[in-house]
């Protein structure tokens, strides 16, 4: 029960301090979780994270400043220019209202994660936790033409359904049903402005807790063992380990 309640107080704090820093409609934005520990600094495994988990929230304020979130497949693109996500959604929505009004949009990419125990730890008499991986991208977000949407909508279909003979590819639909379409669906590009990250996997815990951690997770399979994976993969440079 102490863990419990523990955990409980560390989850509610967390909470709290997200809707306070995060859930704003001057879109004011804090830091995320920012402990260094729970950064990862490499870009590029950063973006590979996105890119493995596509379908993301897009979070903005309407016109009476209410937050609305939509969540939706989009593509990320490393251009000379900067970061850019694409993707569509469904025009006359609260969110395609919202974005027309206040471009301003955040992005969250997030995976599986799982609860980790206080048992687990050579120190028992802590709070238990929950461990994640979580990426945050804020930009602009601008409205794209009919011709984009298209190419939008081949490169999406294209790269799911990952079969050119495939009957459900945009370019092989009715065309009078691709028309019909298109004209309730609109796209977009958004321009990345800053991205932040938390990607917590125990790495605050001594070497004989990490690895008992990693144990209990992998016992679990699903998000737990996939939460365990990518702690193994930071072993050797969190405790200088052979790999």
């Amino acid at each position: 029960m102490v863990h419990q309640s523990l955990y409980l107080v560390t989850w509610n704090l967390q909470l709290i301090h997200f809707l306070l820093f995060h859930v704003t409609p001057s879109f004011t934005f804090e830091p995320m979780y920012n402990l260094p520990y729970f950064k990862e600094a490499d870009k590029e495994t950063v973006i590979k994270f996105m890119r493995e988990h596509p379908f993301a929230f897009l979070i903005g304020c309407n016109e009476e400043n209410k937050p609305v979130a939509t969540q939706v497949p989009v593509f990320i693109d490393e251009k000379e220019e900067g970061l850019f996500l694409t993707g569509h959604f469904m025009r006359n929505t609260d969110h395609h209202k919202a974005f027309s009004h206040n471009p301003n949009v955040l992005t969250v990419f997030s995976g599986p994660h799982t609860y980790v125990s206080a048992s687990w730890y050579q120190n028992q008499q802590s709070a238990s936790t929950w461990n994640y991986m979580s990426v945050h991208a804020r930009g602009m977000l601008r409205f794209l033409d009919e011709t984009a949407l298209l190419e939008v909508l081949k490169r999406t279909t294209s790269h799911f359904e990952n079969d050119p003979d495939s009957p459900s590819l945009v370019e092989k639909m009715p065309a009078d049903y691709v028309n019909k379409m298109i004209k309730s669906i609109i796209a977009f590009e958004v321009e990345v402005t800053s991205m932040d990250n938390v990607f917590k996997l125990s790495q605050n815990r001594d070497k004989e807790s990490y690895h008992n951690i990693i144990q209990k997770l992998e016992d679990q399979g699903g998000d737990a063992k996939f939460i365990a994976s990518e702690m193994n993969k930071r072993k050797s440079q969190l405790f200088n380990d052979r790999p």
